[in-house]
């Protein structure tokens, strides 16, 4: 086993960055060492199978960066840093499954912007993450992180919870040290959820800050990708990555903190005195003593806390609606793909239901019914779509102007407004409840675009609180059959 001097179980971009930089390690070994990790933690070991595919390129590409770095050449903010992304992003020449038996050998030819942004960053494309089945978008009632083709992922902090959300195999190997960094995606709580569940930072951002280009869809008004990892410093560094507009993405023409010659560089704006000043409304939950202690620390970080309510959006979901056309939008992208629409997806799950339908496709076969090329259909898709914005977003912005406030705080309570607006939210681990030690977390939502002050408030309250653990320490039973390495 490769032996490295620092703990993979801990160690984020920051110290895997020193560590490159130092030539304590190169990056050919810190990807073995990635490698073998998986095999013995998600593969082998307790089995928390939360990577489904390594890519068979990852060690190539670390020779390359290693190449790079000792000839002097310029290096990316994230050169020879491996991360892991969730398998419904497209890396070209790797299967871009979702989950889906009826994907498995569906291949893209290229990239996702987003994959190729971080390729560009110098990042090392370690492989894919296991997730719910298409985005949990199958049918209702599917337990979080289960698949037809990958089966089920597993929370390492307690296999009989849930790992929650759709990006449960990027929480779950972020959360192992299975990779430096892992990518989520969310259409409604898909990296929040995993994040609190799995004990992680989590960044959804406000959609159009992260092309969605070539990531299997569900709805083009929600969906976005996001950073999952350990550390607010780690979050910052890969949306800064990430971040990019595309001209595919009618969504990211808005983006204000993109340009041509302009890019927000979200590690600039971590500070450790953000809270100092800050006005924060909260919401009130009186069943997690975690939350609130937070609140407290809050405060005596600075922040002045406003109680606030926000309400849930009554608008309808816009979910089903927009599946079927952005679906066969993604799939006629694939050169020779298996599958050509969504009606093929469905019929190929009938076929093969044995293996494929053990919980059924009810949310697939509604969202082939809505045929948005017609006008009478298009026209109905429209007004709901236009009132849950409008709604939502009127939800959060209300409450913040009319309090003065810099973000509204919760442990979760903001979620589904949030993901119906296209508004962003940080998510930081707050510590463990007594009860089971269930991780909870501090949820941080703003208004559009506010991605570098969410950040600076979660990283004050992060780097003050010193609450995360690893999953060794809260549930260290789980790990007494991985065989892991001491630190050299």
């Amino acid at each position: 086993m490769t032996s490295l001097p620092i703990d993979l179980a801990t160690a984020g971009v920051r110290e895997v960055l020193a560590g490159l930089a130092a030539g304590d390690f190169t990056s050919v070994e810190l990807t073995t060492a990635y490698i073998e990790r998986i095999e013995r933690i998600s593969n082998g070991g307790p089995r928390l199978n939360s990577v489904r595919a390594v890519n068979p390129d990852a060690l190539k590409d670390a020779a390359e960066s290693d190449a790079a770095r000792a000839s002097g050449s310029p290096l990316g903010s994230l050169h020879g840093v491996p991360v892991l992304l969730k398998d419904n992003i497209d890396i070209a020449g790797m299967p871009t499954t979702g989950g889906a038996l009826a994907l498995e050998h569906s291949v893209p030819a290229t990239d996702a912007p987003v994959a190729a942004s971080l390729r560009r960053a110098g990042a090392i494309l370690l492989g894919k993450t296991n997730l719910t089945e298409l985005a949990n978008y199958v049918t209702e009632g599917m337990p979080s992180g289960y698949s037809s083709l990958g089966g089920q992922v597993l929370n390492p902090y307690d296999a009989s919870e849930t790992p929650s959300g759709s990006s449960a195999g990027s929480g779950s190997a972020a959360a192992t040290g299975l990779a430096a960094a892992t990518v989520g995606t969310e259409t409604f709580g898909s990296i929040l959820s995993p994040a609190l569940a799995n004990s992680l930072v989590g960044v959804k951002p406000t959609v159009g800050l992260i092309s969605r280009t070539g990531i299997i869809p569900i709805s083009g008004t929600q969906d976005t990708s996001g950073p999952m990892t350990r550390y607010v410093y780690d979050a910052a560094a890969m949306l800064t990555a990430m971040a990019g507009i595309d001209q595919e993405d009618a969504a990211t023409a808005d983006n204000p903190l993109v340009g041509t010659d302009f890019r927000t560089d979200f590690v600039a704006a971590l500070s450790d005195t953000a809270l100092a000043g800050s006005r924060l409304g909260f919401l009130a939950n009186d069943g997690d003593e975690v939350y609130t202690r937070s609140l407290a620390l809050l405060q005596a970080r600075g922040a002045t806390l406003v109680p606030v309510t926000v309400a849930e959006p009554v608008a309808p979901l816009i979910l089903s609606r927009e599946m079927r056309r952005d679906m066969n939008a993604y799939l006629a992208r694939i050169p020779n793909g298996p599958m050509k629409t969504l009606a093929d997806i469905i019929a190929f799950n009938e076929a093969h239901a044995d293996a494929a339908l053990k919980f059924g496709q009810t949310l697939l076969i509604e969202s082939q019914g809505f045929d948005l090329a017609d006008p009478a259909t298009a026209s109905v898709y429209e007004k709901l779509r236009a009132g849950s914005i409008e709604e939502s977003r009127g939800i959060i912005d209300t409450v913040l102007s009319e309090n003065r406030l810099d973000a509204i705080v919760s442990n979760s309570g903001t979620i589904q407004v949030g993901a119906q607006g296209g508004y962003p939210s940080v998510i930081v681990p707050a510590g463990y409840l007594s009860a089971g030690r269930k991780p909870t977390g501090l949820l941080f939502t703003g208004t559009a675009w506010s991605e570098a002050r969410l950040l600076a408030l979660a990283f004050d309250f992060e780097q003050a609180s010193k609450a995360w653990r690893t999953p060794e320490e809260i549930n260290p039973s789980l790990f007494r059959s991985a065989v892991l390495p001491s630190i050299s």
